[in-house]
């Protein structure tokens, strides 16, 4: 077995670490899934481990290895269907694995709730939670207690066959599985805070209308009593971390439906102090010293990312700033360090780059790569994401990113819209687009717009979308697309429109509006008929699904057919490529056969492609790599490239 791990590792790095000529940037390779992701390093800092992909299998596996070597010690890899989900190093030497099962029908894993423990040479491994020890519930891993070298909270949510299970906090063994019971939240589907004694201090959750609701554990009266008292006049209050003192809590939310402000707030007094709020966009990150405790600094992205550092004296906002001086134009995020700061892994990404993986030793100021996510994509051959603004119908500025080919003149370029999913919650970022740089390889320019109704730009933002699906937020998207034909970027008889789930709806939908917009539009995994998305589908079957819908969407059946696309083929003109997987559970097969239906009814011609296992996306790399086959085949023939 030591043989089979220390050459199946020493195959991985020397495939990592060869210097390569310049990169084909096949579609094979756009489709290909990360090499190494989740690079942790143990809390002394001995070990470094890190998610892989086996290449047999397929399946995720878990190496760890001795940081100064790089040997192995241990892989896990578990057997049959099983595969490695989230981890966590819980002491010097032990790391605690949730294993998920591979659902080959969906192309994706499932958690079935079971947690192993296992040291990092492989010894002592024992599962500590799961069906098999008792428990017919989800364990999730809340705090590891870096203190406390034997015990973790685990999060415990039953299956109890309804979605108002109440959520339990566990004491748990990390050699043992011996569990104690801490605490059971007052309201379904919670999330806790503890502080730095263990102790429960917040439960919060969203109940079945989706009103948020927030608990804070009474110590004299010893028991839970609602927060609304000192959170008046704040929405979608999230507890984030504890001060160092543990006399205050740190914590976002949203006040008069503007952007999301951090809040410093005092307990129990509820007496609150904002600490920062950008005027555009909600924070995108938030950084917690984990050894003081204190909020250091906060990500925002209104356009490319920027740092507002709050404790400017604090060590790590310095080791921060050497970072991005160290590694420019990146995002630089600190994603996981030693029990007492000496060392932390650093991952460095931007719109060429998917990810490389640092070691920095923050008494020496030294820093040292480590792995790259994509190593065979140079970024060097990638093409450039740049932030957009521009002013819709109703005056509202609108953002926006352009990924532009490279060693071509930047106008009257064939181009491609491309709206996110969603829509509310999501948006885009400046960001790595295995997609978007295939297209701009192949000549083709990309369109990214952040419309109405996104998340990121504060709540009032993403409920101007409510209920205008088929109206404001395509108006965004076709605004945004007159904005690139008016500056002389596009040619206006070369654009298509492609997207996925929110995004293959608006494909469809956008092209019945500006019919002669569009010459093509590629709708993947998409939502074609509103009112069939309130009786198929996991969203009106999941616990406030059905107040969502009432919410985003509205019962007006005449409105909601006049924004289905299925409702609306009379109007098209564009070439149309349907896309689809037969076990999608969000935009069920429902949803495809009533666009297909629409179109044979109406004869009007299109092309479709059914993947019988893929579900509400492509998640391995063989039906990746088909589908980047089959749109941009589409797409080149379309845009007459």
């Amino acid at each position: 077995m030591r043989l089979i791990i220390l050459s199946y590792l020493l195959i991985c790095l020397s495939q990592l670490n060869t210097a390569t000529a310049a990169p084909k940037n096949t579609i094979k390779e756009f489709s290909a899934s990360a090499e190494f992701t989740e690079i942790k390093i143990s809390p002394e800092g001995e070990y470094l481990s890190g998610v892989v992909i086996d290449k047999e299998s397929d399946k995720r596996t878990l190496i760890i290895v001795e940081l100064e070597t790089l040997k192995p010690t241990y892989i896990v890899n578990f057997k049959g269907k099983g595969e490695v989900g989230n981890y966590h190093w819980v002491n010097a030497d032990r790391i605690v694995v949730q294993k998920t099962y591979k659902r080959v029908r969906f192309e994706t894993s499932s958690y079935r709730g079971e947690m192993l423990a296992v040291n990092a040479d492989g010894s002592r491994s024992e599962y500590i939670f799961g069906y098999k020890e008792g428990f017919r519930a989800s364990g999730y891993v809340l705090d590891t207690l870096p203190e406390d070298k034997k015990k973790i909270l685990v999060m415990v949510y039953p299956w109890t066959g309804t979605n108002y299970a109440a959520t339990s906090v566990y004491e748990v063994n990390v050699y043992n599985g011996k569990r104690k019971k801490l605490t059971v939240a007052p309201i379904s589907n919670a999330n806790f805070l503890a502080d730095h004694d263990k102790n429960i201090r917040f439960s919060f959750a969203s109940d079945n209308k989706n009103n948020h609701q927030v608990y804070y554990f009474d110590k004299e009266l010893d028991k839970w009593v609602s927060a609304e008292s000192f959170i008046e006049g704040l929405e979608e209050f999230y507890p984030l971390s504890f001060s160092e003192d543990g006399k205050s809590i740190y914590a976002s939310a949203i006040e008069n439906k503007q952007t999301r402000a951090i809040y410093k707030i005092k307990l129990p007094s509820g007496e609150r102090e904002k600490i920062i709020q950008h005027p555009v966009v909600d924070p995108s990150e938030i950084y917690i010293d984990d050894q003081t405790k204190l909020l250091y600094a906060v990500e925002f992205e209104n356009g490319y990312p920027e740092y507002e550092f709050i404790d400017k004296d604090s060590s790590k906002a310095k080791f921060l700033n050497q970072l991005m001086t160290a590694i420019p134009d990146h995002r630089v995020r600190i994603v996981s360090e030693t029990l007492d700061g000496g060392k932390m892994v650093v991952k460095a990404m931007n719109d060429k780059n998917p990810g490389d993986y640092y070691l920095f030793d923050t008494e020496n100021k030294k820093i040292k790569y480590l792995f790259s996510e994509k190593s065979w994509l140079d970024p060097s051959h990638m093409s450039e994401v740049k932030p957009i603004e521009f002013t819709n119908r109703y005056g509202a500025k609108i953002h926006g990113y352009l990924t532009l080919p490279k060693d071509i003149a930047h106008k009257n370029m064939p181009f491609v819209v491309n709206p996110h999913g969603g829509p509310h919650g999501p948006r885009d970022y400046w960001a790595f687009n295995s997609e978007n740089q295939l297209l701009a390889q192949n000549g083709i320019a990309v369109l990214q717009v952040n419309f109405t109704g996104s998340g990121g730009y504060g709540k009032q933002f993403e409920e101007n979308g409510y209920r205008a699906w088929g109206t404001k937020i395509q108006y965004d998207i076709i605004d945004g697309t007159k904005f690139i034909i008016e500056q002389g970027l596009a040619d206006k008889e070369r654009i298509c429109i492609s997207g996925g789930s929110f995004g293959g709806y608006s494909s469809l939908m956008a092209p019945t509006i500006e019919p002669d917009m569009y010459k093509c539009a590629i709708g993947t995994a998409g939502v074609y008929d509103l009112e069939e998305l309130f009786d198929s589908g996991d969203i009106p079957e999941s616990y406030s699904g059905g107040a969502f819908l009432d919410t985003v969407l509205g019962s007006d059946k005449a409105q909601l057919k006049a924004m289905s696309p299925s409702h609306n083929v009379d109007k098209l003109k564009a070439k149309i490529l349907l896309l689809h997987g037969e076990e999608d559970v969000r935009a069920s097969m429902e949803q495809f056969e009533a666009m297909t239906d629409a179109l044979d009814k109406a004869n009007y011609p299109y092309e479709q492609h059914v993947w019988d296992k893929a579900g509400h996306g492509f998640y391995v790399p063989e039906s990746r790599e088909e589908y980047f086959n089959l749109s941009l085949k589409f797409l080149k023939e379309n845009l007459k490239l």
